[in-house]
């Protein structure tokens, strides 16, 4: 699996503007937080506002938007923290007209790092929302 949870292959071709792959790959399916951060970084927020503008010109996605925390603090408060950090992206793209019916939200904390690691640029990957897309808007 690729760092946001799913397969990569089937994704179609990164050059096809309406493809979960360009998507991935060109729009960007993550924003970075800060330590102990949920609020969007401006870096973030040009990449949701791309996300938005893919969105609104494909309806026939929905997403589900992944908040995920680095290894420190407990599994509750990596919870919690990802849950806001998920929240935040979703509220971001709501207001960049993506309907609320398309977004679904949920955090796994600690649970999926992007890699296990004990060092700053590490744990960085792993303060993340990612943008996962799936077929069927509104479903």
């Amino acid at each position: 699996f690729g760092a946001g949870g799913i397969d990569s292959t089937g994704l179609g071709d990164p050059n096809d503007p309406r493809s979960q792959a360009y998507f991935q790959q060109r729009v960007g399916d993550r924003v970075l937080f800060g330590y102990d951060q949920h609020t969007v970084s401006p870096e973030g927020r040009s990449i949701l506002t791309a996300q938005a503008g893919w969105l609104n010109a494909n309806p026939s996605y929905a997403i589900i938007m992944e908040g995920h925390a680095d290894e420190k603090g407990t599994r509750e408060y990596n919870i919690a923290l990802g849950a806001r950090r998920a929240a935040s992206a979703q509220q971001f793209l709501i207001s960049q007209g993506v309907a609320p019916n398309r977004i679904r939200t949920i955090s796994y904390g600690k649970e999926r790092p992007v890699q296990a690691c004990s060092d700053e640029a590490c744990y960085a990957q792993n303060r993340r929302a990612v943008t996962v897309l799936s077929v069927g808007a509104g479903s």
